[in-house]
This record gives C-alpha cells, structure tokens and sequence, in this order.
C-alpha cells in the first residue's frame, strides 16, 4: 500500500483536543519548532489565526512550515518532557536552545547502610542514599571530602564489613575507623554519621557548640589528647565553612536564577543554595532568543534545565513569572512528583530574596559581557587573518570560504579523503565533506587526492548547470558554492596535482596551496619559492587550522572504516552466520567484544539465533574455532 502524506491543511482539520507535543517541519522535512499543549487543537491552529499580530520570530517559524507531526501524551507534565526531550535530539532553528551537557559533582553519603560511606559521585539514584550538592567544581568537591574525612573518619571503601582481619592504610592514617574490622560499635560509627549530615545540612552552630562541649569536657578530664584532637576538628570545620557565603540564615535548598541579556544571547546564573549557604554557581547561554521576552525565556530555561535536573531544591527563585500562567502549575507539578516531596517556585518582589535575586542578575551581566568580549577579540582574530591571508597570497578578494583536503590510508587500504569548509574563519560543519577512495589502487596520495578533488568539482559543475536550468533548488545544492581558496595538506606534488584538476573542471581560477607539515610553508604551481607566513600570524595560525582540521576529518573515517571492516570480518569467519544474523548480533549487543564477553544462553536469545549456533559464535570468539570446523 502506497504510504500517503496527508497535506497541512488537513492535518489542521485533524487536530485532537489532547495533551502533547508537535513538530513542525520545513520543505526539506527538517524540525524547525518543538512545542507542547495541553490542548493540541487550540494551541496549533492559533500559530495560523491572525499570524500577523504574532512576534516576528514566530510569523518566521510559520511562513516556513509546511509539514506537523503530534505526539498524543497522557498529561501535559508527559509532554512538558518530551517536549525537552526532543530539542536536545533535533536542535530545531526556532526554539530557545540551552546549550548544557554538564554532569555536576554531589556529595553521597549511603545512609541506607549500617555503617555509611561518604564519597563523590555525578549520578543520582533512587537508593536511599542522601546527596548535597551539586557542586560546580569537581576539584573543590575533592578538597571538602579530604578535609571532612580528618574530622569524620568514615569508609569510603566497599570491603566487606566483619570479615576483614587487618584494615587498610586509611585506618592506620586515621581516616577511617576501619568498621570491616570491627574495631568501632555501629552506636559510636552512626553518631559520627549524624554530625556529619549535621554538618552539611547546614547546621555548623549546633555541631560546633557539640564539640565544643566534647572538648571542654576532654579537658577538664585532663584527657588533652582527646581535646586535640577535636581542637583540630573544629579548625577544620571552620576552614570548610569559610569557603562558603551565608545567603539564607534559616537553612534550606534553594536555587537562585538570575539573567542578562545582549540581542541574541541570553546568560542565565544560578547560584545553587544548600542549607543556606552558596555551594556553587553556573551559568548557561541561551541563544536564539530574538524577539523573545524575558518571561519566554526564563520559562524555556527553567523547562530545559529542571527536565534534565538531577538534583530538584525545595524553592526555587526566578526573576520573572513563567508564560504561560499554566507553565507554573505544570512545572511545578513535574518537580514535585521528581523531587518526591514539596517544591516551590517564587518571584520575590522584595526584600532578601528579591536583592538575592538581583545579585545573581548582575553576576550573569558580568559573565555576558566577559562572553560578548571573547567573541568580539575572536571575531577581530579572524578579520585579521583573512586580511592578512589574502595580503600575503596576493588574492584579489577577501578568502571568506577555505576548503582544506586530507588523504587518510594504511599502506594504501582503506583509503579516504577529506573536505573542510570554514566561512569566515569558523568551521561550517554541514558542509564537511568525507570520500571513500575508489578507483586509486594501493598507495598513492597525488592519484586520491585527484580522485576526491574531481568528484567534489565536477559536482560543482554538476550542480551549476542545474540551477542555470532551473532544475535544481538553490537550497538543495550541495557543491555549488565554490571556495575563495583551497588548501591540500602537502607541498609541490600535491598542490600540482590538485591545480591541474581544477584547470580540467573549469576552476582554475580558484587559489590553490599546499601547506607542507615540516616548515609550514605555502606552495603554489607557478611559484619558484614558497610563501612564508610570519611565526605568530593570524593568518598562519588559521591555515593550520584548517590543515589540520582536514586531517583530522580524514583520520576519524579512515579509523571507522577499519574498525567496521575488522568487525565485519571476524563475524563472517563464523559458519552459519550470514549478515542477517550478523547484523542481529551486533544490534543486540552493540560490538563484538561485548558478543564475545557473553554467555551461549545470552546470545541463542538473538533474534535468528539458536543454541547449537550461539555455542558456535561463543566458541569461535573465544579460541574454540579448531573444534567447530
């Protein structure tokens, strides 16, 4: 049956009055917008009822859209995530992009066992254990637990506990009081638990003024060992404790989010609050925020970020409300269902919280205006450069486009090449380029080199006479838009060998250089002596780049290429594995190590496999293949 797209229009006849998510596409079928509604059918056709009193942005979106796709979800809080879900996968131009892949540090303590351990660790799990954090710097993470462990000798080991006769070194150093030997009561073991979470609750004055007493009464005992040895715990308290600003003297975990913006960037702070003093802060660019209102904004943070939040606190601040009113109550919703237990989100107005609120605003202007400075040096770098490129290769106009080509083999195997573009000094991925070397037998890098060179130029003409002939979209060509200059990694050889295919495909006018590796010097066909870029030039500094940006595309393909050949020919080896079965097995276990790490019952569970052809795979990978022919 033919599968048939229905048109737009229909689809908006269609539209369920449900929860979920919808996907609008463009002509060439890519996402340009991920939204969510609890009401689809309201919320969808008001993007194209009266779309010109929309903001600008979004009659952009919707002059685009040609194609929707739903997903039916079971509530809006369902939606709300996958809704987040799915502008991590697709990126879509028109949504607020938060750009975060951090994994922060917490503070674990397993509660949950008889004789607790305190450690680090970058994931939470639903394991009874109470974590603190997250912290913004691994490193001071590191410090705090070293320094707690002088004070609370706790194990950080897993060893088993009352089967161990001798302890471990950190029992002789006295950083653990070494329980798997039994050498303290759980009693005595647990009390030092509780001051520790004392302690990292936030609740120093009571801990402080516990030991304290201990001390006084050690002394007093003219036990002044004992009495030392807290004196030093309470330095180290203290010493932990001046580290960290008191924001909120009644305790509590909050979070603290604040936000600058500059045209299309948006920087938002927060500063993370735990047992009322600031553990760390962290700040996050949002881009594609023109045209957006600072509501609209704070509310795509707060619903990217929270979604994929390990930590939720019990108040959240912002700086203004969230839009929609109903993003509120949907939110807040999903926090407290993820948090198991009460969350709040607050716009304070005034007092402490509202200054508090300010003060982290202000803190994510400085940072703002710190990045808008990196980039206008970085966008000045690259000015000078390409002035300076087109001043010493005496090219008639500014080089704006750079194409730079790699060869990549292994005594002629497997031979590749490659193409990378940057556009005004900046990489422009999309239009990377890889070639799989087909008609160069063994080695011979001038005849690859040729062979790529041709291919991507005779596409250029390719595509030029379609467009000429109306025959092609513009937006479709591939290799149309031809380079202001090329770079092949190699000296005299090579840029002969690439000038000559140009001239042949009707490019010769395109400024061709080889940068050879060993003085970094540029060679051009006609040219009796190389140009010498100036040791700290822009200029040299961006071919290089390029040079080896090239290099490195054409050595990552060449390594998949091998590997995937490798797989592919252990498994063939294998009777009675064709690439039907084959192609299972990988998909089941994702590679041949893990293939080889399994039982025979977990590979005769492989779709097409059986246990007669599972001992057969298991044997073969693990040095039985003598047996099995």
């Amino acid at each position: 049956m033919e599968n048939v797209t229905l048109p737009l229009a229909e689809k908006l006849k269609m539209l369920p009055g449900k929860p979920g998510v919808y996907l609008m596409k463009d002509k060439d079928h890519r996402v340009i917008y991920v939204g969510k509604a609890n009401n689809l059918k309201n919320r969808v056709r008001s993007y194209f009822q009266a779309s010109r009193h929309l903001p600008a942005k979004t009659q952009a979106l919707v002059a685009r859209i040609e194609d929707l796709e739903l997903i039916i979800t079971d509530s809006e809080q369902e939606a709300l995530i996958l809704e987040c879900n799915l502008i991590k996968e697709y990126k879509p131009r028109y949504n607020i992009m938060l750009r975060d892949d951090k994994m922060y540090p917490y503070i674990k303590v397993t509660v949950q066992e008889a004789y607790p351990r305190v450690m680090l660790t970058r994931r939470l799990v639903k394991d009874g254990a109470k974590y603190f954090g997250p912290y913004t710097s691994a490193g001071a993470v590191r410090e705090t637990l070293a320094l707690l462990r002088t004070v609370f000798p706790l194990r950080s080991c897993s060893r088993e506990l009352n089967r161990v006769r001798r302890p471990c070194l950190n029992q002789h150093i006295a950083k653990c009081l070494a329980p798997c030997t039994g050498k303290v009561s759980q009693t005595a073991y647990q009390d030092m638990v509780r001051n520790l979470l004392a302690f990292l609750e936030g609740r120093e004055k009571e801990l402080n003024d516990r030991i304290r007493q201990e001390m006084a009464t050690a002394a007093a005992k003219l036990d002044f060992e004992r009495a030392a040895t807290l004196r030093n715990q309470l330095a180290a308290l203290e010493k932990i404790a001046e580290k960290q600003k008191i924001v909120s003297p009644g305790g509590g975990d909050q979070d603290v989010v604040g936000m600058a913006r500059e045209e299309d960037l948006a920087c938002v702070q927060v500063f993370f609050v735990r047992g009322g003093k600031v553990v760390g802060r962290e700040h996050f660019v949002l881009t594609g925020t023109v045209g957006m209102g600072d509501a609209e904004v704070i509310t795509a943070f707060a619903k990217q970020y929270y979604t994929g939040c390990d930590f939720i606190p019990r108040e959240i601040f912002l700086p203004v409300p969230l839009e929609p009113v109903s993003e509120h109550g949907v939110l807040t919703g999903f926090l407290r269902e993820k948090r198991g237990g009460s969350v709040t989100i607050k716009i304070p107005q005034r007092g402490e919280k509202h200054r508090l609120v300010k003060m982290v605003a202000n803190n994510a202007g400085l940072v703002l205006a710190q990045i808008a400075k990196e980039q206008s040096r970085k966008q000045a770098m690259t000015e000078t450069a390409l002035r300076e490129l087109q001043q010493y290769l005496q090219l008639a106009t500014l080089p704006w486009r750079l194409e730079g080509y790699d060869i990549s083999n292994l005594f002629g195997t497997e031979a590749v090449g490659s193409q990378v573009v940057f556009e005004g000094g900046i990489p422009k991925r999309g239009d990377y380029r890889r070639f799989r070397i087909r008609s160069v037998v063994g080695q011979d890098d001038y005849a690859s080199l040729r062979e790529v060179l041709t291919r991507r130029f005779a596409r250029a003409r390719a595509e030029a006479a379609a467009l000429a002939a109306g025959e092609l979209d513009p937006l479709m060509a591939k290799f149309a838009v031809l380079p202001d200059l090329v770079i092949v990694d190699g000296g005299k050889g090579q840029v002969a060998a690439a000038w000559e295919v140009l001239r042949e495909q009707g490019y010769g006018e395109v400024a061709v250089y080889g940068l050879a590796k060993e003085n970094e010097w540029l060679f051009r066909v006609g040219a009796t002596e190389p140009v010498i870029l100036p040791r700290g030039s822009q200029a040299l500094y961006l071919v290089q780049r390029l040079r080896d940006e090239a290099h490195r595309f054409a050595v990552e393909y060449h390594r998949q290429l091998r590997a995937k050949k490798q797989t592919l020919s252990v498994l063939d080896g294998i009777p009675g594995i064709g690439p039907k079965r084959r192609t299972a097995l990988l998909r089941h276990f994702g590679s041949v190590k893990k293939i080889k790490e399994a039982t025979v019952q977990d590979i005769a569970v492989v779709e097409g496999m059986n246990q007669a052809l599972a001992r057969q795979v298991w044997g073969y990978l693990n040095g039985e293949k003598d047996r099995l022919t």
